[in-house]
């Protein structure tokens, strides 16, 4: 164990974070956000607000001959009335791209939410100390060394903070110096979506099915899942259009629904406008539509959804569809008229933009997924799930045949354009 005066602070700057569209400074420290501040002011939803501060995708990343790191954070951690705890956030260390470790961190604020009312309660609470000891020597070679006037055993360091949890980060401490990590020249993958795409109950940050996906295709990832506001809000649609991707994929439908936030005769020209926006900024970039994944109780029942507490005694908390399946005939949604029209509508933009495709959600986890695999509380995928998904749609994305393939080994990125 290290002694104190051996420890090397190093301020938290943008630089040293990735996947963060907005860095906010905080009296103690900074806290990375995935939505700009002016998407942000234009719905001050809590919802949203929580969704968007937590860091799915979100990882601290530089080159380092530290052998010990730590890392104090201040966490906030959701807690449901009458619902069983839920599990902490984990933060998983990467050492050249290699998983090394896993933690968690104690204490932290407190947001206690009770879904029968509606309402929720903010407890301050103290900071945690994440420690990672007794690192493995680095494996740069002596080129990449030479980087670092020659010293042998540096590494690049990835700390992937927790994707469920709000983190606001405090202190980076290290028992070598840290400069920020190179370029490493690989192609950004821009994704939107619901809580599925946010990582629901995946194992970890770096087990969330877009994060999966994107190792898998070797990709870098900036994760604009938003557990409960993938809505077509239009300062979503113009931050994807401001920021710099070279693949973008937008996965939407199970919130239009679950929400019951529009009927078909919104939802087609809204799709529409969502689709402009990001062409305004990324007018050839490889853009991928991706419908709903299967939702048994949303298939063909509209919103909204509701908790089911019955199970609540046995530790269990399901969703229903409240919806009427009549209520269809008068524009009402479901994730099948949902599917049926993003298709429609892709189908008839690709004549005019070759670089527009399609994805039906069900290819990712269909029916026969369902069967063995199926949605713990009706709604959101578990772990082993996430792995599926995030495997599939790297042969379907990113292999010869998929909308992302490389086919071409010089990286083509659209400057947005204001």
């Amino acid at each position: 164990m290290h002694t104190e005066s051996n420890w090397i602070t190093t301020p938290i700057t943008a630089a040293l974070l990735r996947g963060a569209l907005d860095v906010e400074h905080t009296e103690h420290g900074v806290l990375p956000h995935r939505l700009p501040a002016r998407a942000r002011a234009q719905y001050t939803d809590g919802q949203l607000a929580m969704a968007e501060s937590q860091p799915s995708g979100v990882r601290l990343v530089f080159r380092t001959r530290a052998t010990a790191v730590e890392l104090d954070t201040r966490r906030t951690k959701r807690v449901y009335v009458g619902a069983p705890p839920r599990p902490d956030g984990v933060y998983e260390l990467l050492v050249d791209g290699r998983p090394a470790a896993r933690a968690s961190v104690a204490g932290g604020n407190t947001l206690t939410i009770d879904m029968t009312t509606g309402t929720a309660e903010h407890r301050p609470g103290p900071a945690g100390t994440l420690r990672f000891t007794d690192l493995p020597d680095g494996t740069s070679s002596v080129a990449d060394t030479a980087d670092t006037n020659g010293t042998a055993g540096t590494k690049d360091i990835e700390i992937w903070l927790p994707h469920n949890e709000t983190t606001e980060l405090i202190a980076l401490r290290t028992n070598a110096p840290v400069e920020p990590a190179r370029d490493p020249g690989r192609r950004v993958w821009l994704h939107h979506g619901s809580s599925v795409s946010h990582g629901s109950d995946a194992a970890g940050p770096t087990s969330t099915w877009p994060a999966l996906a994107a190792r898998l295709g070797g990709v870098e990832l900036i994760n604009l899942g938003l557990s409960g506001s993938a809505l077509l809000d239009p300062f979503t649609a113009r931050t994807l259009r401001d920021t710099p991707a070279d693949l973008i994929s937008i996965k939407i439908g199970l919130n239009l629904v679950n929400a019951d936030l529009m009927r078909l005769r919104a939802f087609t020209p809204a799709v529409h406008g969502f689709l402009d926006t990001i062409r305004e900024g990324h007018p050839t970039t490889p853009l991928l539509v991706v419908s709903p994944i299967l939702c048994p109780i949303h298939e063909d029942t509209p919103g909204p959804s509701a908790p089911d507490f019955s199970g609540l005694g046995d530790g269990r908390l399901r969703f229903r569809a409240t919806g009427d399946p009549a209520e269809r005939a008068s524009g009402k949604l479901t994730l099948g008229v949902v599917r049926d029209e993003l298709a429609r509508i892709v189908e008839q933009r690709a004549a005019e933009d070759a670089n527009l495709h399609y994805l039906d959600g069900l290819a990712l986890y269909g029916k026969a997924d369902y069967a063995e695999l199926p949605l713990p509380d009706e709604l959101h995928p578990d772990a082993a799930t996430h792995r599926l998904m995030g495997e599939r749609f790297a042969e379907l994305a990113f292999t010869d045949r998929g909308a992302f393939a490389e086919r071409d080994v010089t990286v083509h990125r659209d400057a947005p354009k204001r």
